[in-house]
């Protein structure tokens, strides 16, 4: 029997999103979680006893500022070696050989896998055959798949591999392969990473994304972590999730639904945060909230909602301890307008409701537009399209969920222009 951890996208160090703007943030709690989420992951190598570990790329997200961030990683992985564990590794698109310029001497219990060509190498006393190779450069859109060679006869052979595989939202499609080009391979578990929600794409053999070990912004949400693999001496394997996030990040939506003033909607917030603070293991909750629904105080929400967002903001830090953290606050209520009865207007605001109203959002009407999308998209300023809160005018469900969004939005707005009902 042996054991060993599967992680991938630790991206120690990653730059922070424009994390200075928001008031009251605990910038130093998070821009050390990477760090922290590393030491854990180590601890967990230790605890388990494993005999090595797999990191499938993006163990930095680009070049070092200084060197403290390799001294850091030198640290950790010393540590491992004075418990006779070592580390496997590939590059990936963030930590490619061309991205990284500066170099640092790593522990010798550290395997970094080449760029030309894949590596085999065996682990006799275990029985463990792990095939490996690194980005060369940042983009790579060759299928390095097809590059491995077959299995190693008697051994358990290992795949680590950096990829999008074929296709995955929010990532670049990277080193693309399908999963049935990895089956053909005859390996027995293949360590992805480039995706950083945990998916497991196969059982047999087993193919999955561990996720990245700490979500970094508001996209990345939910625990997050490595999976420790135990293989059995009939090479039956069992996986396992655990969690090395210091910190999570979480959307909670608010149903404003009914509410007759902002206090109610303050005190339903504060109960929903409870609820999901008891649920987190985490050591810091990041929330952003969205506050949605028809109600009478959407006026007051609308027309002051820097005191509201304040109010809502001390509810929540006095009733956590401090142990939530709001990013941001988002507003989508509405008016407690009669719709339906606005719809049955005969003047042209009716005419102009109806019309708003009756917008069809399907796939089947999106997906054309999605070549007007792009050259409507490159005519605009490109740092719209970047960090946690880009616009995303091409994939069909985030421009439905916008279209939804606006509707509610312009609505109200012309009833109220219009005089109302």
């Amino acid at each position: 029997m042996f054991k060993f951890i599967h992680a991938a996208d630790i991206h120690l160090d990653s730059p922070l999103w424009g994390l200075e703007r928001y008031e009251g943030a605990p910038v130093e709690e998070i821009r050390g979680a990477t760090r922290r989420s590393l030491e854990n992951l180590v601890s967990l190598a230790i605890e388990e006893g494993v005999d090595f570990v797999l990191i499938a790329g993006d163990l930095y997200d680009g070049e070092w500022k200084d060197y403290n961030t390799a001294l850091f990683l030198t640290k950790e992985f010393a540590r491992l070696r004075e418990e006779g564990i070592k580390i496997f590794a590939v590059t990936g698109n963030h930590d490619a050989a061309s991205q990284i310029t500066r170099s640092l001497r790593v522990p010798d219990n550290v395997t970094l896998f080449p760029v030309k060509k894949p590596e085999t190498i065996h682990l006799d006393s275990l029985g463990v055959a792990i095939h490996g190779r690194s980005f060369a450069q940042r983009i790579v859109t060759d299928d390095l798949s097809a590059t491995y060679p077959d299995a190693a006869p008697g051994y358990f052979n290992i795949g680590i591999l950096h990829t999008a595989l074929t296709g995955r939202e929010g990532h670049e499609m990277y080193a693309p392969c399908g999963v049935e080009a990895l089956v053909a391979r005859n390996y027995d578990y293949w360590a992805l990473g480039h995706v950083h929600a945990r998916e497991v794409l196969r059982e047999n053999p087993w193919i999955l994304f561990p996720g990245n070990t700490q979500g970094r912004h508001i996209r990345e949400r939910g625990p997050k972590g490595c999976t420790l693999v135990s293989v059995e001496d009939d090479r039956s394997v069992t996986v396992e999730h655990r969690d090395l996030h210091v910190l999570e990040w979480a959307l909670c939506h608010v149903d404003a639904e009914g509410a007759s003033s902002p206090e109610e909607i303050v005190e339903r917030t504060r109960r929903l945060i409870e609820r999901e603070s008891a649920k987190c293991d985490a050591r810091l909750l990041a929330v952003r909230l969205c506050i949605m629904g028809p109600c009478k105080a959407h006026d007051e929400l609308s027309a002051k909602p820097g005191k509201w967002i304040n109010e809502i903001r001390s509810s929540i830090t006095d009733a956590s301890a401090g142990t939530v953290w709001l990013e941001k606050v988002e507003f989508r209520t509405r008016t407690q307008v009669a719709l339906a009865e606005a719809l049955k207007r005969t003047d042209a605001l009716g005419d102009l409701l109806r019309f708003i109203d009756g917008l069809d959002t399907t796939d089947e009407v999106l997906t054309p537009l999605r070549d007007e999308m792009h050259a409507f998209r490159a005519k605009l300023p490109a740092e719209i399209f970047q960090g946690p809160d880009a616009i995303d005018l091409l994939t069909p469900e985030k421009v439905r969920e916008t279209l939804e969004e606006a509707k509610h939005l312009l609505i109200p707005r012309l009833l109220s222009l219009g005089g109302g009902l």
